[in-house]
């Protein structure tokens, strides 16, 4: 990256810790993808049962595929051999020790924003998992909570309907269109402000560019 903007975002990610601080979830700050991965596993006791959501932040930075490989005991939704296995898995998910995910967009002050189709991902963050690993690219650092819903809209949700191939208005404009269509993966709108439970919620903010 540029040392310009290096220095930016080391300034900006103290100041995202210090929010998230502030709402009883714990930041960490990390220059290379590779860094990342090594801190999430160091987070995680071996043996620890396993989840994660669609989240194609973990997986660039190797964190699903170290776990699959490593002493974990995964819950991996990729495996099932039917929708119905596929359901059962993520419900299962919300039993584990550790649930790893992504961010579609996370504010200057701390607030996250998440949008889901099944609901399963923020279904997770709000409660079930013991403790929540979100891997977030500082790409995905807005100024507000305005912003960041709008980004989750108007970019992820796009793109993330374009990398399933859905019909949605979005997968042909680029923009959200507030639809209705059954392919929507706009069903469920999270904000997370604040933990009710200290810690629980450890963000790993990666000076890289990840996810969507």
């Amino acid at each position: 990256m540029n040392k310009f903007r290096d220095m930016r975002n080391d300034m900006l990610a103290e100041k995202v810790i210090k929010g998230l601080k502030s709402r009883n979830m714990e930041g960490y700050y990390v220059h290379t993808m590779e860094e990342a991965k090594e801190l999430a596993l160091s987070l995680i006791p071996k043996g620890s049962v396993v989840g994660w959501g669609g989240s194609m932040s973990a997986v660039k930075i190797g964190l699903i595929d170290a776990i699959i490989e490593g002493d974990y005991k995964e819950i991996n939704r990729d495996k099932a051999t039917s929708p119905e296995e596929k359901t059962r898995l993520a419900r299962e998910a919300f039993f584990a020790d550790y649930f790893i995910t992504g961010c579609n967009a996370i504010t200057e002050d701390g607030i996250m924003v998440n949008i889901d189709g099944n609901g399963n991902r923020v279904a997770a963050i709000v409660f079930g998992p013991s403790n929540v690993i979100v891997i977030c690219g500082m790409n995905k650092v807005v100024k507000d909570e305005a912003a960041a819903l709008s980004r989750a809209r108007n970019e992820a949700a796009p793109i993330n309907a374009q990398r399933f191939g859905l019909e949605t208005p979005c997968s042909k404009t680029g923009s959200c269109a507030d639809c209705k269509s059954t392919d929507t993966i706009c069903c469920q709108f999270l904000t997370t402000r604040f933990s009710r439970h200290k810690d629980r919620i450890k963000v790993i903010l990666v000076n890289e560019e990840l996810g969507f």
